[in-house]
């Protein structure tokens, strides 16, 4: 085993530490921490076994190369982040788009009785 495994799989077990932490601290939610965790586990197992799963994605996806392998999928595991990433952005700007238009329609209403008041003083 090279040294670059050994970082590697100290930094992976760190990090699947720090997000049981979060999930511990109620900061991550099930579904996130149980997406955390798997792909943490698939990165340790890649540390652990690098040549062996590289060959056999190269195999699967008919490249020359098995680092070339490992690069289609990191690429292709970036893709689906950045996926995640946007549909959680996405919700949340609807949401807030929801929560204003609620905000200002009350507020509104507010404005509407106070006048109401104004009027019979």
């Amino acid at each position: 085993m090279y040294a670059v495994q050994y970082i590697a799989i100290v930094v992976v077990l760190a990090l699947m530490l720090y997000v049981m932490g979060k999930y511990g601290k109620r900061e991550f939610e099930w579904g996130d921490f149980l997406f955390w965790e798997s792909l943490l586990v698939v990165m340790l197992l890649i540390a652990i076994f690098p040549i062996e799963i590289a060959v056999a994605i190269k195999q699967l996806l008919g490249l020359g190369r098995g680092l070339d392998a490992l690069f289609v999928v990191g690429i292709g595991l970036s893709y689906l982040l950045i996926l995640k990433v946007y549909v959680a952005v996405d919700r949340t700007e609807r949401e807030i788009t929801e929560l204003t238009r609620k905000v200002a329609i009350e507020l509104e209403e507010i404005n509407e009785k106070l006048k109401e008041i104004e009027e019979k003083l």
